[in-house]
């Protein structure tokens, strides 16, 4: 009998676990086939019948292109076997609903997603936690949710409602900084948040003349979007990524400052920029010349 997860990888870990721990059996006692030893030839001597009860084996399919072979092995009548495989493709779930069970998992990546998750969590383990907290949490560690449900594990021990101030306290780690909140903060006339965005990035080990690069080509869109505003009048996120030829974000993130300005004040902009990206080439301070360039912005 085949059990099959698929979906984030710590989740399809934990499922398994759970699953397996239902039967009465523990993960951890089962032998792990992963990587190129994931074979017809390994595992039919550990899914053959023994003298001690059913076989048994967990099989972790990340990485590997089962073939049809292997896929008839996993489904050896008499045995047991947990399939992590963290794709799930169609055909595989198939297989795996049809010789035993399959259970997909979510697999949250974005932000607004992995702060959903983290709530819900959050509310299964009964934890005060409030909802920037959890964004903080997201923002912080991205779709590492192992690290998320580490770090609430230790929040369990906190009786108190949990803000993002005192988890922030707890977990000790900044958010990344955000190069197209960097730039928004800038031009909404905010910069102390634009400098605390550029803070971040620097101090995650980004470099400042790709920093630059990452503010040309933002404010490439920028000033294209305030064209096409112009001329349209009202534009749909979707219209707009057409017409700059981008994704949705950068379309999205490009019209909500292309909105606040004018062509006017695009130009300026522009300007500053061209000088800051040749005082950068000619060798001055490239950190101290971003930070002026976002004062300048913010005017």
């Amino acid at each position: 009998m085949i059990l099959a997860f698929s979906g984030n990888r710590f989740l399809v870990e934990e499922a398994a676990r759970e699953a397996l721990s239902a039967r009465g059996l523990h993960l951890r006692d089962l032998p792990r086939i992963s990587g190129e030893d994931v074979t017809p030839q390994v595992l039919e001597p550990l899914l053959a019948p023994g003298l001690f009860g059913e076989a048994a084996a967990l099989v972790d399919l990340e990485g590997v292109r089962p073939d049809k072979a292997l896929l008839d092995v996993l489904a050896t009548p008499g045995a047991l076997v947990v399939v992590l495989d963290p794709l799930g493709a169609a055909g595989r779930v198939k297989h795996y609903q049809q010789h035993g069970q399959h259970q997909a998992v979510p697999s949250p990546s974005k932000t607004g997603e992995v702060t959903g998750w983290v709530m819900a969590r959050a509310k299964a383990m009964r934890l005060k936690l409030e909802q920037g907290a959890a964004l903080y949490l997201a923002e912080v560690f991205g779709p590492d949710l192992a690290g998320i449900a580490a770090e609430l594990n230790k929040l369990a021990y906190l009786d108190t409602p949990l803000s993002a101030e005192a988890v922030r306290t707890v977990v000790g780690r900044e958010r990344p900084g955000d190069s197209f909140a960097m730039l928004a903060a800038a031009t909404a006339g905010q910069p102390t948040e634009a400098l605390g965005e550029l803070r971040r990035l620097l101090g995650s080990g980004e470099d400042p003349f790709k920093l630059m690069g990452a503010v040309v080509w933002q404010y490439s869109l920028v000033a294209r979007s305030v064209a096409l505003l112009a001329a349209f009048g009202r534009l749909s996120e979707g219209e707009a990524a057409q017409r700059l030829g981008v994704k949705p974000y950068p379309a999205r993130k490009a019209l909500e400052v292309a909105r606040r300005l004018s062509e006017a004040k695009i130009g300026a902009h522009l300007k500053r920029i061209l000088e800051a990206d040749l005082a950068m080439k000619r060798g001055l301070d490239a950190s101290a010349v971003l930070e002026r360039l976002l004062v300048q912005l913010s005017l």
